[in-house]
């Protein structure tokens, strides 16, 4: 309880604009499921989820997830099953459909190559020609793929 309000205190000052230096990141795992969940429910409500709402998210998740991997034995059996299962964190590898399932729907989709250097700020030497996509979330999380699976994700934020 204490890290999902210290996420929302740091998203809350982020939004407020602060200034100082850009966070930049490059990184394997990308933002959770419940972090965007918990970040979009207090944009919206201005408010934490309550437990009735928390607990119809998760098993709705749980649910989609179950589905997915009945349904994709290959990804049900890969080592990063975990980090799709039971950390609910978007990473290197996953396909597109599992980060659509775990983060929802992205702010912005682009498969444009200036774009994505944009995007990928000072990791474009390293991204740009790899990524065939990108899809933009909340609080900077940029997630770039090569074909159908994650290739490369990067948080920018200026404060």
């Amino acid at each position: 309880m204490k890290r999902r309000l210290a996420f929302l205190v740091c998203a809350l000052a982020l939004v407020a604009g602060c200034k100082s230096a850009p966070t930049e990141q490059r990184t394997t795992h990308g933002p959770s499921a419940e972090e965007l969940f918990f970040l979009q429910s207090f944009i919206t409500n201005k408010r934490e989820p309550s437990f009735d709402e928390r607990r119809h998210w998760e098993s709705q998740l749980d649910w989609r997830i179950s589905q997915y991997l009945n349904q994709h034995p290959e990804d049900a059996n890969s080592l990063d099953v975990s980090t799709f299962k039971f950390y609910r964190r978007a990473s290197v590898g996953q396909s597109k459909e599992q980060v659509m399932i775990l983060l929802g729907a992205p702010l912005a989709v682009t498969s444009d190559g200036g774009e994505i250097e944009k995007l990928a700020h000072r990791y474009a030497p390293l991204i740009k020609g790899n990524a065939t996509e990108a899809w933009a979330y909340p609080v900077g999380w940029t997630i770039y793929f090569a074909g159908t699976r994650v290739m490369d994700i990067t948080q920018y934020l200026e404060k």
